[in-house]
């Protein structure tokens, strides 16, 4: 069982979403490396500017001078000053790395020891959350001497502050810590802690809604494109399976893009020359129908003057049979229900007048089935179907049944008999124009070869077709299978 569609429109705007969402994945996934790796240098610039604008404010500020320190901290942002630096020689990091050497170059390259960086990560080290919060409560609570009347909410000491204030208390227990150590010409330490800028993930909702949005659009407009463009072919199917049919089926349009234009030129010069072919065959079999039909008039004047009358009535016979060959190959070519028109027939009633017909000429024929099945066809044709498959089956059976049934799909008639059947290695060949079996070959049954060919011919151009079949217990089957649509 395959899960692909099973029309080409289908499968091609199948193809065409699956290219569009792999294609913009992998784009995306491109997109959100280098866009990571931008807003990282970014943040790493924007950082190192800001320490190093509180470094050189610091340093020109005098030592007695603490409230600089809390002025300069912020909502994610901690200076402080002490004796000892809080980073130790060799921490550090890929995070430090390339933000030491942006502060560096901003503070002019300072002497070895006196830069240090590093990165606690998203975890780190409690302690050091815990001293960040301490800061903060203590810068806090120099501010609300200097603003006592800002209160909304309490720290974790107690301490009132307001909600102005308590934006600047950052959640240290999470994120990533970025600490820089620079030590000062007076050979104290000025320790700077702030959250590391995070880059946003590009994965949200309004992306994917974005992207909802967008292989809305494109699948309406690949069904509406593809649509308009596989339609020339669901025409050309239309046109050869009626070009079977009925060679005088109208040309296809040519119109359209110019692939399409060219096919139905060349298929509209297909049916004209295959046309024009059938109608030269008919012309030549009327032709040759004519002429000889003369000399065997001539021929039929001279047996009257034939003394022996038994040779006289062989010749006569021998010239009958003659005509009725000619009359015989001529319909079939010509197909004279080819030109009948098309029209809405009770194909019960139909085979049930054929019965009637055989039944009033002395025949074993039984009808069994539906009572009314409507279909679009050639009704003398049909008819013409039927009489030859129930006039075989009460001459060489000796009695027919016919039976009709209708299917979701299809109208099925069967007609059976009880003769000696045909052999499986004969039954496509008596469908050959001209072909008789030996049992048949006498002048008892008489026949042409033709009935069971112009049969075939007729069903096949409705689209049906027919087969033979031998019975279990004895008698042939004739199958004639009609598509359920013509109705």
């Amino acid at each position: 069982m395959t899960i692909l569609p099973r029309t080409l429109a289908g499968r091609t705007i199948l193809a065409l979403l699956a290219g569009l969402v792999i294609s913009n994945l992998v784009g995306l996934l491109i997109y959100a490396g280098e866009r990571n790796t931008v807003l990282s240098r970014v943040t790493d610039v924007t950082s190192a500017e800001r320490i190093a604008a509180v470094v050189l404010a610091v340093e020109r500020t005098p030592p007695g001078a603490t409230g600089v320190l809390c002025e300069q901290s912020g909502p994610g942002f901690i200076v402080t000053l002490a004796a000892q630096a809080a980073v130790t020689p060799g921490d550090g990091g890929l995070r430090s790395r390339p933000f030491l050497s942006a502060i560096s170059n901003l503070l002019d390259n300072p002497k070895p020891g006196r830069l240090r960086v590093t990165n606690s990560g998203s975890g780190g080290d409690p302690s050091i959350r815990q001293s960040l919060a301490g800061s903060v409560q203590k810068c806090m609570g120099q501010m609300m001497h200097m603003m006592p009347g800002m209160m909304a909410k309490t720290n974790m000491s107690g301490m009132p502050m307001s909600s102005s204030m308590a934006r600047m208390m950052p959640s240290w227990q999470r994120g990533e810590i970025l600490q820089v150590s620079y030590q000062l010409d007076d050979r104290r330490w000025l320790n700077v802690s702030t959250l590391a800028p995070r880059v946003g993930s590009i994965w949200r909702s309004r992306f994917f809604l974005a992207f909802f949005v967008m292989a809305v659009i494109v699948t309406l407009l690949s069904v509406w494109a593809v649509r308009r463009s596989t339609a020339p072919l669901a025409l050309f199917a239309w046109a050869a399976e009626h070009l079977g049919q009925d060679v005088n089926a109208p040309d296809l349009p040519e119109a359209g893009p110019r692939e399409v234009n060219r096919a139905a030129k060349a298929f509209n010069e297909m049916q004209r020359r295959l046309r024009g072919l059938i109608n030269d065959r008919t012309q030549m079999l009327a032709a040759m129908s004519h002429d000889l039909r003369t000399p065997i008039t001539r021929l039929r004047l001279r047996a009257e003057f034939v003394e022996d009358a038994e040779q006289r009535g062989k010749m006569l016979n021998d010239l009958a049979q003659m005509e009725a060959m000619i009359a015989v190959t001529l319909a079939f070519a010509r197909e004279d229900s080819a030109d009948e028109p098309r029209k809405t027939v009770d194909l019960a009633a139909l085979v049930e007048s054929v019965c009637d017909d055989a039944t009033d000429s002395g025949y074993d024929v039984v009808y069994t089935g539906a009572s009314r099945a409507l279909y679009n066809g050639r009704p003398l044709a049909l008819k013409r179907v039927f009489a030859n498959l129930v006039d075989n089956a009460v001459k060489y059976g000796g009695k027919a049944r016919i039976a009709l049934q209708m299917t979701p799909e299809n109208i099925i008639v069967t007609i059976d008999d009880d003769g000696p059947g045909i052999p499986e290695n004969e039954r496509e060949r008596v469908f050959e124009p001209f072909y008789r079996l030996e049992s048949s070959r006498n002048r008892e049954t008489g026949g042409t070869g033709l009935g069971l060919a112009v049969v075939r011919s007729i069903v096949r151009s409705h689209g049906g077709d027919v087969t033979l079949a031998n019975l279990p217990h004895g008698g042939l089957i004739a199958t004639v299978i009609l598509e359920n649509g013509g109705a």
